[in-house]
């Protein structure tokens, strides 16, 4: 017997191994057990050595038909992982098998007819079903007939041992029984002849990803074989071609008009008795004058067409493959070419089609086809692949496993907004999205939250100040000269923010340009602009100043409609509506301002940005809040770019962080650095024997390479003449600690707060604590937001408040809108209990009685 050598440990035991020289002598021995089977190893051979050899027809049925079968052959499909690493092959019924019979020039041999039965060479077999899945229910035998032809092959002394397999087989996805691949004459469309057009043609395409056009689909284009058009069923477009009984002659069918035309000469041929669409007008394009006309089967196939020689010919009974029907939408939608020329022009090809990745064999294939052979031309100028959503494990969603999410309970639950900014913002379409529902509802308190909360920040003082936006400009930002530098920022951050979306939707990357416009919101208007300029719309007159900002902020929010509305169609509208009481989904697409934009100015407040968020992380680490004012903020200065950008920024930084002084350091004299440190436990697994030079190397790390390994993520190393690459996960990057100083740094960006409290700093802080209180009591006391009020407060013999109050009054007063005199806000009594009296607390230690009432003024 011939086995892979690999394969020989599992049919044989080596305690019964044979050496060659002793074989004989125990083969006579040998008395059949059934237990251990001697066998000896006779020769070994290469595969190719062994392609050529003929081999007997093991049984003795049916002839093949053309070629030379019953050879040994190679073929790449063959594994020896397992079975024996010899597979047998039936050229009639698998696709693999064919390609290989044809290359090495071996017949066909079909003993199956097409319901799955054995014919009548089979002796024995004949009639029967080659699977037991085949028959009605209840009658299938006991045996089925693959092991019926084990039987007889064992019995025959042709077969060493029998086994049975589990392996993978295609089922019907209606019956769940198994498919017979079964070779049949077809008609086929000769796309070979195209397929270097089909190639440099996909290289137009702009697909998303690029991959499954340069991967996917182009490999399926190189590896083209011809698009077999004909199917076996009953409903569905007929094959437009008729033939003689004895195939010499035919004809396809190109249109309606040309069918009638052919129906008329076989009428009058004597063929058919009579015209079957009779009633149908060629020149009528209308749907009542088509839908006179059927020409699904059996009607097709009724019609008996006469041949130039005077021979009937009958339709060919097969249909058309259904991706033919969807490959020819374009077209078939308009009715071309028999009318609408115009419109196929004007819409064909389409901007973009979306899919999943499975249409790469379908619907892409199919349309991108028809096109070129057609027209010479794509049927679409890019293709968005939709991946896959799962549940958020990454599992595939399952009624089975129970983890599907019904769509649209989802959409009543949450909004089809929030589902869409959430599925669009958290993945690329092109990717598959770990669907969980807990992302829809951060999506609505963080990003839709946020541009509600400032649209009504926005519309609550417009309606008080009665503001009226100014008839469109070109500029659309109000009267330039009155901007603040705070505004010109928003607008530069606006119009950069119009660039960059235009360009990713243009890009088909919905992506970026969702994360951008959420960042936008989120960061520079709510988080930044907003809260830095809340005064501007909070004081009471009316000048420029605070015109500029209500025509900023309206800009802004006018513009984050539009660039929202194609995720987010319907909160968009409203939002647009409300700002200028028409529809967004009318209004002209933005263009961006290049006058408006500077880059230098982003720059300097993005530094700002960070600065700020490394001096809260700071405060909230050592448990600091905002409102207690701080003495030192010191920052080490990288280059004189970055001085002129801190000096630039120094009192909007130090207001933000509630801090009196911003120091710059001098890198060289700073000892504000960090520290570096291998990790040996993940060194070692990555780096082996080089784990020890490695690690040399970081340790010898300046400032410049430490925040160039943060800022990257990575850095390439040479040790030892290697070449290697050095992650931030294989090492520890602390701030180095200062006594009284606490530091956090981001990149090459370090910032150290002065966390030692004064006496001063600490009475600052409980005005500013207070302030806060009395704030929130207005607003729970229901005071309008321009109420003014009258402010008592209670001196219960606490040292700190007393000269908290005393040192800042005018500044409590100011925030509050309180119009006490500044020597009358301290009381030695106040009627506790009685309405307008409340009892606050300013800290663990420290309570106070206010009292709060509406003044008449």
């Amino acid at each position: 017997m011939v086995l892979a050598k690999s394969r020989v440990g599992a049919y044989f035991s080596e305690k019964s191994f044979i050496d060659p020289a002793a074989w004989e002598a125990a083969a006579e021995a040998y008395a059949k057990d059934g237990k251990h089977t001697p066998w000896t190893m006779d020769q070994e051979f290469f595969g190719h050595q062994l392609e050529g050899i003929r081999y007997e027809q093991l049984l003795p049925y049916g002839t093949p038909e053309g070629g030379d079968a019953f050879k040994v052959i190679g073929g790449d499909f063959v594994t020896t992982e397992d079975g024996t690493g010899v597979v047998h092959t039936a050229p009639s019924f698998g696709a693999d098998d064919m390609r290989v019979a044809r290359q090495h020039n071996i017949g066909t041999l079909t003993l199956v007819d097409l319901q799955g039965r054995f014919t009548m060479e089979m002796g024995e077999f004949a009639g029967k079903y080659v699977k037991n899945e085949y028959y009605p229910a209840g009658t299938a035998p006991e045996k089925s007939v693959d092991v019926e032809i084990s039987i007889k092959l064992k019995e025959m002394g042709r077969a060493f041992k029998v086994e049975k397999y589990e392996h993978n087989y295609p089922h019907c996805w209606r019956t769940d029984k198994p498919i017979l691949y079964y070779p049949l004459d077809s008609w086929f469309v000769r796309t070979t002849a195209k397929k270097d057009r089909l190639i440099a043609l996909n290289k137009t395409i702009n697909w998303k990803p690029e991959s499954t056009g340069t991967g996917r689909f182009g490999n399926w284009l190189e590896n083209l074989q011809d698009w077999n058009l004909s199917r076996s069923r009953y409903w569905g477009v007929p094959l437009p071609i008729w033939r003689t009984e004895d195939g010499d002659e035919e004809l396809c069918i190109g249109s309606l008009k040309q069918l009638k035309e052919e129906i008329a000469r076989s009428v009058a041929a004597g063929n058919m008795p009579a015209d079957p669409i009779a009633a149908f007008d060629p020149a009528d394009m209308s749907d009542a004058n088509y839908d006179t006309v059927d020409l699904h089967r059996p009607y097709a196939d009724n019609i008996v067409l006469v041949s130039p020689s005077g021979k009937p010919m009958t339709r060919e009974t097969d249909l058309i493959d259904v991706w033919f029907d969807s490959g020819a939408m374009p077209y078939a939608q308009l009715h071309y070419p028999f009318e609408n020329d115009a419109d196929l022009k004007e819409k064909f090809p389409a901007d973009f089609i979306a899919e999943g990745v499975d249409q790469t064999r379908g619907w892409f294939y199919t349309l991108h086809a028809i096109s070129t052979l057609v027209f010479d031309q794509v049927a679409y100028k890019a293709v968005v692949s939709n991946g896959l959503v799962l549940d958020k494990s990454g599992q595939k969603m399952s009624k089975r496993l129970g983890n599907a999410v019904d769509p649209f309970k989802t959409l009543d639950e949450y909004g089809a907004d929030a589902v869409r900014w959430y599925m669009i913002s958290n993945a690329s379409p092109w990717d598959n999205l770990k669907f969980d529902a807990e992302g829809i509802t951060e999506v609505q308190r963080k990003f839709f939250r946020a541009l509600f909360n400032t649209y009504n920040f926005f519309a609550l003082y417009a309606n008080i100040d009665k503001y009226v936006p100014p008839s469109p400009r070109e500029k659309g930002s109000g009267d330039e000269g009155a901007l603040t530098e705070m505004d010109r920022w928003v607008l530069s951050r606006l119009n950069s923010l119009i660039k960059l979306a235009d360009t990713n939707y243009t890009e088909y990357e919905p992506t970026i340009a969702a994360r951008a416009i959420q960042d936008f919101v989120v960061e520079d208007v709510s988080n930044w602009y907003v809260r830095l300029n809340r005064r501007r719309f909070w004081k009471g007159d009316t000048g420029t100043d605070k015109t500029a900002a209500f025509q900023t902020l309206h800009r802004c929010l006018e513009v984050v409609a539009m660039l929202s509305a194609p995720i987010a169609p319907f909160f968009s509208d409203r939002l647009y509506r409300d700002l200028k009481g028409s529809s967004v989904h009318l209004s002209d697409w933005p263009k961006a301002d290049e006058s408006l934009i500077d880059t230098d100015l982003e720059e300097r407040t993005k530094l700002a940005q960070q600065l700020t968020s490394l001096a809260l992380s700071i405060r909230k680490k050592e448990g600091h809040r905002v409102r207690q004012p701080l003495q030192r903020m010191m920052v080490p200065v990288l280059d004189e770019t970055m001085r002129k950008r801190l000096s630039a920024i120094q009192e909007l930084v130090l207001n933000e962080v509630n801090v009196k002084e911003l120091v710059m350091l001098d890198p060289s004299e700073s000892k504000l650095t960090k520290k570096i440190k291998p990790d040996f436990k993940k060194l070692g697994a990555r780096m082996g024997k080089l784990m020890k030079s490695v690690a040399a190397a970081v340790n010898g790390f300046d400032q410049a390479r430490i925040a160039a390994l943060e800022t990257a993520g990575s850095l390439k190393l040479t040790v030892e003449g290697q070449e290697v690459e050095l992650l931030r996960d294989d090492v520890e990057i602390t701030a180095e600690t200062i006594p009284g100083l606490s530091v956090a740094s981001d990149g090459q960006l370090i910032v150290a707060l002065d966390i030692t409290l004064s006496d001063e700093l600490r009475q600052e802080g409980l005005a500013r604590e207070l302030v806060s209180r009395i704030q929130t009591l207005r607003k729970e006391s229901g005071f309008e937001v321009t109420d003014r009020i009258h402010l008592h407060i209670l001196d219960a013999g606490d040292a700190r408040l007393a000269h908290a109050v005393r040192h800042h009054s005018a500044y409590i007063l100011s925030e509050t809108l309180a119009v006490t005199p500044e020597d009358q806000v301290i009381v030695s009594s106040l009627p506790i209990g009685s309405p307008g009296v409340h009892q606050v607390e300013l800290d663990d230690t420290l309570q106070c009685a206010l009292s709060l009432m509406r003044s008449a003024n």
